[in-house]
């Protein structure tokens, strides 16, 4: 399934290659969404095998690093309405990844907690995580470029908007290609 997703990506990079997108390649916000479309891209194939998706792996990392956190406090965590994480975390509990208990004192709430599978296929995820963040990283260095992961890790938008029109042209050879 990894292998489909990374076609998928190719072909993407292909078409996007023959096409000129005019005005939109001297746009900033237009860069940095390629640039982060090529990253997640691959940031998704780096764990689809696992059975997870980025929101999936999201809930279930903050469940295992936060025993017991309730529905609304997941929900808060991951900025989504309280009924999203109500899907998600049947999905998890589904898979035996989670289990839902009784908060004492508290009839209408759910303390959530990982079970081992759970802990065991995030730190799993995780490991996938990082390779796929390595390869992304040793990508942009061996092309000297390898500087923007400090501003984009610290989150200073203005120091690395200026590049990256240059940095999604560089990024989008990592498609398929890494």
């Amino acid at each position: 399934m990894a292998r489909k997703a990374e076609k998928n990506q190719t072909e993407k990079a292909d078409v996007s290659a023959e096409t000129d997108v005019g005005v939109l390649s001297s746009f900033i916000g237009y860069a940095m969404k390629r640039a982060y479309m090529t990253i997640h891209g691959d940031f998704l194939a780096s764990f689809e095998h696992l059975g997870l998706r980025s929101g999936t792996f999201s809930a279930l990392s903050i469940i295992v690093d936060n025993p017991d956190i309730s529905q609304s406090q997941l929900a808060r965590a991951l900025a989504i309405e309280r009924s999203g994480v109500v899907l998600i975390v049947d999905h998890l509990e589904g898979r035996e990844l989670i289990g839902r208990h009784r908060v004492p004192g508290d009839r209408r709430a759910y303390a959530l907690r990982a079970t081992l599978a759970g802990c065991c296929l995030r730190d799993e995820a995780v490991e996938a995580i990082r390779k796929h963040e390595a390869r992304v990283l040793s990508s942009l260095e061996r092309r000297g470029t390898g500087d923007l992961a400090r501003p984009a890790r610290a989150g200073d938008v203005r120091a690395i908007s200026w590049s990256f029109r240059q940095e999604y042209y560089l990024l989008k050879l990592l498609i398929g290609r890494t």
